[in-house]
């Protein structure tokens, strides 16, 4: 689709009539002048050369007048509509990669699996229903780390989690540290809506920032936090022909709701995959998408073909000018050095 991004310029069409309405016209020189009869002057005036090279020169000047006005309104091709990736949140989830989450009490395709494998499984189809929301991910055990910051790039997000493997960042659980190394990133966002996902299968046994005194950095900064506790189920059990035995570990799920209610937000248990699944699903519905009808059509500046029209036309007329003007120097040099009969026969007779 092609328009104009500045239609108003096209006002400036008239502006040479305009120009030549309303200055005075030039004087006229007095001099000689070779005074023709009417009949003779229109006759000669009909067909002489002059005439149509003025002829000429006032349509090519109307044309490149033309060219330049629509240059000035910068015509412009449209591409198709691209909805613009807008959202009201930005979204951190913090994933527990300490020693336990190696525990193979889980269960993927009817067989058993870690507790981080049931992780990146579900959480994956989590990061995928984000689509206008920012997420990052923070891998945290005895200390935390960004392993991608804030971005609307989903799949980037989930092949991280994708390459994270237990033990990364040490063997002991720093819950505080994680909150406070969310609050910071999520703190630098313009954003209001700010929210973290939390997800540990163990007590906070490392690092140097108290879990509730995080928790409460993360609600005067605005952080709604929503806590997932993995495990904390012991016993035995099958999976389809494999013998499962679920360790009892150190989940502290007191200590979880503690911090979610501290900042308005909720607290979920998951002992296996469908509860993990459906603390995500529980996500979607408390922090739903925030879509904004927003759009924008890609475009590609046309203005340089007219506009470099323009120039060669004007070009033209420069170069013909000048052309006329070294004929007519041409034929002043050359013109009084002719002489016809009657010459000659003048000065044969004023001879002695």
């Amino acid at each position: 689709m092609t328009t104009l991004a500045w239609p108003w310029a096209l006002a400036l069409l008239p502006l040479p009539l305009l120009v030549r309405w309303l200055l005075p016209r030039a004087r006229r020189v007095g001099g000689r002048a070779l005074r023709l009869p009417a009949a003779t002057a229109l006759a000669a005036l009909a067909g002489t050369p002059d005439t149509r090279r003025r002829w000429w020169r006032l349509i090519v000047a109307t044309a490149a007048w033309l060219l330049l006005v629509l240059a000035a309104a910068r015509p412009q091709w449209l591409g198709e509509p691209a909805a613009l990736p807008m959202s009201g949140r930005d979204l951190m989830l913090a994933v527990d990669v300490s020693g336990s989450m190696e525990q193979p009490d889980f269960e993927l395709a009817g067989a058993p699996a870690t507790r981080l494998a049931a992780v990146k499984q579900v959480a994956r189809d989590f990061i995928e229903d984000r689509v206008q929301d920012r997420v990052g991910l923070i891998l945290f055990a005895s200390q935390p780390y960004v392993q991608t910051p804030l971005t609307y790039d989903r799949a980037a997000v989930a092949h991280m989690l994708e390459e994270a493997v237990v033990g990364i960042a040490g063997r002991d659980t720093a819950i505080g540290d994680a909150i406070g190394l969310a609050v910071k990133r999520l703190r630098e966002q313009p954003q209001e809506n700010r929210v973290l996902v939390l997800l540990s299968d163990g007590d906070h046994t490392a690092g140097r920032v108290a879990p509730m005194q995080a928790a409460r950095l993360a609600e005067r900064a605005g952080v709604r936090i929503y806590s997932i506790g993995l495990g904390g189920v012991a016993g035995d059990g099958r999976i389809g022909g494999y013998q499962l035995r679920r360790a009892a570990d150190d989940l502290n799920p007191a200590l979880l709701q503690a911090i979610a209610a501290a900042t308005g937000g909720r607290y979920f248990s998951a002992s296996d995959t469908g509860e993990l699944a459906s603390a995500y699903r529980a996500l979607d519905r408390l922090e739903p998408n925030v879509r904004q009808l927003e759009t924008y059509r890609p475009a590609q500046e046309l203005y340089p073909v007219p506009a470099a029209a323009a120039l060669l036309l004007s070009l033209a007329l420069v170069l013909a000018a000048q052309l006329r003007a070294g004929a007519r120097g041409l034929i002043a040099v050359t013109g009084p050095a002719t002489q016809g009969p009657a010459g000659s026969a003048r000065e044969h007779a004023d001879a002695p």
